[in-house]
């Protein structure tokens, strides 16, 4: 079987390569592209973040990315999004005036006074539902943060997984095709490296069906 092929959404929100060297030691070939053709045809998409959210959407604006991000996600294709990127996949950010891609109804916040912004360093992720991407990753394995914004979806049933900095927020979305993490997995060492692997190893099926259906992975 061929490798699976995995666009990385380029917008200029940095930390692009560590994303593309951690897909491509899990065997992937991985691609950080602005194409919309390269999008349309991934057999995956991975949507990083390191960033502001004002001038993350601008960009994604400018380059005529939304669209096809938004179309991708509702094609039933595996996507993963990372850090600022799972905030993005929300409808308003606190950070900022511009509005999000609206594919999860909710608000991203501001962590609270009291706790020191950013939220730096490695912290527990306690997992609270199953999905693919989370296979063989035990509850409360530590992974790495950079962040001073956190999502709040409308619906608590897309809240896969935990973390408590001063307020327990939602450091991970999943439902169906789409899994967003608000730590860095590429930072993570060898448990962020198992994230990245079960991608790959869920896009390797989905592949193989056609597109996303739980029944059959």
């Amino acid at each position: 079987m061929s490798q699976v092929s995995i666009a990385i959404v380029n917008y200029q929100a940095g930390n692009l390569r560590s994303v593309q060297k951690a897909l491509e030691q899990c065997g992937a070939r991985a691609l950080i592209t602005n194409s919309e053709r390269d999008i349309e045809v991934a057999d995956a998409l991975v949507f990083p973040g390191q960033g502001a959210s004002d001038s993350s959407m601008v960009d994604l604006r400018e380059n005529n990315l939304i669209e096809p991000i938004v179309k991708y996600i509702g094609n039933g294709k595996p996507f993963l999004g990372v850090c600022l990127a799972l905030q993005l996949l929300l409808e308003e950010s606190e950070e900022g005036q511009e509005p999000g891609l609206g594919i999860i109804s909710g608000r991203v916040r501001k962590l609270p006074d009291g706790v020191k912004v950013p939220h730096i360093g490695w912290n527990k992720v306690k997992i609270h539902t199953t999905h693919p991407v989370l296979s063989d990753i035990p509850s409360e394995s530590y992974f790495y943060f950079l962040h001073s914004y956190y999502a709040e979806p409308e619906d608590q049933s897309l809240v896969a997984a935990t973390t408590h900095y001063g307020i327990e927020f939602c450091s991970v979305v999943a439902w169906d095709n789409v899994i967003a993490t608000q730590f860095h997995p590429e930072k993570s060492g060898r448990i962020g490296l198992k994230i990245y692997q079960n991608f790959v190893e869920l896009v390797e099926k989905t592949r193989t069906v056609g597109t996303w259906k739980s029944s059959q992975l």
